[in-house]
């Protein structure tokens, strides 16, 4: 008989491999849709409205989809959201808001409030916030959060960078570790899933192979469980608040 855990749905790494993409935003809604009672207001949002703002959203959204196709309306303050405005006093040649050119696959969406763009393409997000009247063909105006409005030297600017390599390799092992300790792998599971059969051979005499686990563990379930929003650029939880919650297995 083969190994079960190549069954399981955290086991092969390959299926993590998209994580080494995103950016700081598409990470955080990676961390909160596994959160168990994120899951829990999603499937009685219409008795709970209001749940979305608790997590730092402006609308719930389905914890069933990845970053690739999730777009959560995040409540705004994170820099890596531009506003856009049609100019109103344009300089000579200013740049003109040219839809087409933005590269990578774009969505756009409503997020209750107003209307998004997100431009997607492989180590690299961009977001923008389009103001009403803007349209494709207009002098633009990009206004950053604690910069005010500037005309824009070249439309878009990219706002969000690939993160490092080792960076977004731990991010990797660290969700996969998550979903493992989530679904009830043992630590010698987790690290078979995560560096292979061969590094668990000497499983009971490697101590530091166990205690990477471990960190890897508690570091998933922290990011889970509030640190999502550093990642977001959120206001951390008032001490207090949804505690409760947060202990709740």
């Amino acid at each position: 008989m083969g190994n079960p855990h190549h069954l399981a749905h955290w086991y092969p790494t390959a299926a993590y491999l998209y994580i080494l993409g995103l950016d700081a935003l598409a990470l955080a809604w990676e961390y909160l849709r596994r959160h168990p009672d994120y899951r829990l207001d999603w499937l009685r949002r219409a008795r709970r409205p209001d749940a979305a703002q608790r997590w730092g959203l402006r609308l719930l959204e389905d914890p069933a989809l990845d970053a690739r196709e999730a777009y959560p309306a995040w409540v705004p303050g994170h820099d890596a959201v531009v506003q856009l405005y049609p100019d109103a006093d344009p300089p000579q040649g200013a740049t003109t808001f040219a839809f087409w050119r933005i590269p990578g696959h774009k969505q756009l969406l409503h997020d209750g409030k107003g209307l998004m763009l997100i431009a997607r393409s492989p180590g690299h997000w961009q977001r923008f916030v389009l103001a009403p009247g803007l349209e494709d063909g207009m002098a633009v105006a990009h206004a950053y959060r604690g910069r005010g409005v500037t005309h824009a030297p070249d439309t878009p600017a990219p706002m969000a960078r690939p993160r490092p390599p080792p960076a977004a390799l731990l991010e990797l092992h660290t969700l996969q570790a998550l979903d493992a300790t989530l679904a009830g792998a043992s630590s010698r599971d987790v690290a078979e899933g995560l560096f292979g059969a061969d590094a668990v051979v000497d499983w009971y005499s490697d101590g530091g192979l166990r205690s990477k686990v471990r960190r890897l563990a508690r570091r998933g379930d922290a990011l889970m469980r509030g640190g999502y929003r550093r990642l977001a650029q959120l206001s951390p939880l008032e001490k207090g608040r949804f505690e409760g919650d947060a202990k709740r297995p």
